[in-house]
């Protein structure tokens, strides 16, 4: 940390992710030689960003500065809070605490990782108090769409720093584990140095519906419907899960549960007491054909039209077990997140077209957001009275808006800062400043998380999905300054070449000159040809096209001196 110029006698804090964007979730709490982390998660890939599967931070600051860390604590159990975890751990290794739930899932990514047995895992609820030489964590509960959430109190000798997790004030959630704003309130009264508070809905000037206002309409949609129910939404939201199956099963229907994460979601929901439903209320696919439609409803996955979940396989007819039934309803009890809106449409379009009736999201009043509007985010600072205030978990807009927030509820605009990822804040008693900042950028995991991936190749899949490819093959005796055969071109995504043969000839004839200039160039190896094709071919093709497909130099080096 010194080369940051942060002062023996201040805390520090920071984001390895989760600052200006949503997803990948890791802070820092900093006090000398302890850390605090607080979550470890993943962000999912944009439209853009091909064959990867998700997004991490780059833990390199975390792992210069591994001995420091004294424990990851989790503020709740979704995948962007939790997500990195099996990434994280590979880089350093630290002890995790989370709540019951978070815990669970956590231990099932663990598992599939093979790293369970390794890893140091502990549970805590909001009475626990971690205490370390210098500093010390203590929780409070708050509401989410996941049960188990928490805020976090970082105690360190300058003040207390609280990070506050996702959240909204849901009063009357169906867990029946409302927030405690005593608990907040104290730690307002004590004094809080720093809040850093989620800002995911700054620009909605709402108190966000209570859970229970859903759980209403769906009980009201189970009574007024006579044919089987598909009900779909994110297996994350447990709440919502929660109020699908008591609807269910106190409208007397049987339930048949599909998709992975759905089915893990309701193991861990009935192992730890918030699914409250018998055994027999569960049915398998083999049971369902010879139930009443209206005896049934399938709890399934792919509320946002992910392609191989659930919900879309039903919907094309790809499904091994599960078609639609003239009659059937598919309730959609999630909104389409951005990026997501196209696929969420066609799945809907398939579904209608199969006979399905669909009710779907907010204005059928089945979904609310699981994170506090503006109203909330205003109490969020009332009652923790921060010196200083950091707006964290969210785009610029949205930590921009959630600052002047803070300032309409009497922070100063000076003790206000928006961070980006890697910045560092320091803080004294009276004190904030910026002090430096380290490498926080972003690490593409593909396929399985065994590889991770560039920039550069991230560019050249986006490139060769826009542009197409082009291939050239030569064998070259480099020694002798000869071509021995080709150039040939071969195009793929580019042009079709029985009906480009007159452009594809010309761009032969051009790469052919460009080798034998290159060869005979004083320095002339591999490396340099290929740079001289790549740039010759590819200026060539745009001013015939306007297109720059990616160019890709085969060239076989017969007997060669290379340099």
């Amino acid at each position: 940390m010194n080369k940051l110029n942060v002062k023996n006698n201040e805390t520090a804090i920071y984001g390895v992710g989760g600052l200006g964007e949503i997803g990948k979730n890791t802070y820092g709490v900093q006090f000398q030689d302890e850390i605090v982390l607080i979550d470890a998660g993943i962000k999912f890939p944009e439209s853009t960003q091909l064959g990867i599967d998700y997004v991490i931070p780059d833990y390199q600051y975390l792992v210069e500065n591994q001995n420091k860390i004294k424990a990851l604590v989790i503020t709740h159990g979704h995948e962007d809070h939790i997500g990195g975890i099996p990434f994280i751990l590979k880089a350093i290794n630290v002890p995790v605490y989370a709540g019951p739930l978070a815990l669970a899932l956590i231990k099932g990514k663990l598992e599939e990782h093979g790293m369970l047995k390794q890893t140091e895992l502990h549970a805590i609820d909001e009475n626990t108090v971690l205490k370390f030489k210098k500093t010390s964590v203590s929780f409070f509960r708050t509401t989410h769409s996941i049960p188990d959430a928490l805020g976090v109190a970082v105690h360190t000798p300058d003040g207390v720093i609280v990070e506050t997790g996702d959240y909204k004030f849901d009063l009357t959630p169906v867990t029946n584990t409302p927030p405690d704003l005593q608990a907040m309130a104290k730690l307002g009264e004590e004094g809080v140095l720093c809040l850093m508070a989620d800002s995911t809905n700054a620009e909605k000037p709402v108190w966000t519906k209570s859970e229970r206002y859903v759980s209403d309409s769906v009980r009201k949609i189970f009574k007024r419907v006579d044919g089987r129910i598909i009900f779909a939404t994110f297996a994350s939201n447990l709440s919502r899960v929660m109020t699908a199956i008591d609807a269910a099963y106190k409208n007397g229907r049987k339930i048949a549960v599909f998709g992975r994460s759905m089915e893990a979601a309701v193991v861990n929901g009935r192992e730890l007491g918030y699914i409250k439903v018998p055994d027999k209320a569960f049915v398998d696919a083999n049971q369902l054909k010879s139930l009443p439609a209206n005896k049934v409803m399938i709890l399934c996955t792919g509320s946002q039209g992910e392609q191989m979940a659930a919900l879309s396989r039903i919907a094309n007819g790809t499904h091994r077990q599960i078609s639609i039934e003239p009659g059937d309803t598919v309730v959609l009890s999630s909104n389409p997140i951005p990026g997501n809106v196209l696929s969420v449409n066609r799945v809907i379009n398939e579904l209608e077209e199969a006979g399905a009736t669909v009710i779907k999201g907010y204005e059928n009043h089945i979904h609310t957001s699981g994170h506090g509007g503006q109203e909330e985010e205003k109490l969020m600072i009332r009652l923790m009275k921060p010196k200083f205030f950091v707006p964290i978990h969210g785009e610029y807009r949205m930590q921009k808006i959630h600052m002047g927030l803070a300032e309409q509820c009497g922070i100063p605009k000076d003790h206000c800062f928006i961070l980006r990822n890697g910045d560092v804040l320091a803080l004294t008693k009276d004190s904030a400043r910026m002090a430096g900042n380290f490498a926080a950028g972003d690490v593409y995991i593909d396929g399985n998380g065994v590889d991770t991936v560039n920039e550069k190749v991230i560019k050249d899949r986006q490139l060769l999905s826009e542009e197409g490819l082009v291939v050239v093959v030569a064998t070259i005796n480099l020694k002798d300054r000869e071509i021995q055969s080709g150039p040939d071109l071969l195009s793929r995504g580019f042009v079709y070449m029985r009906e480009s043969g007159e452009l594809l000839d010309q761009g032969r004839k051009l790469v052919f000159r460009t080798i034998r200039r290159a060869m005979n160039s004083k320095n002339a190896s591999e490396k340099t040809i290929k740079k001289a094709v790549i740039n010759e071919l590819s200026n060539f093709l745009y001013e015939k096209t306007e297109r720059r497909p990616l160019i890709l130099p085969m060239l076989i080096m017969n007997n060669t001196n290379q340099k």
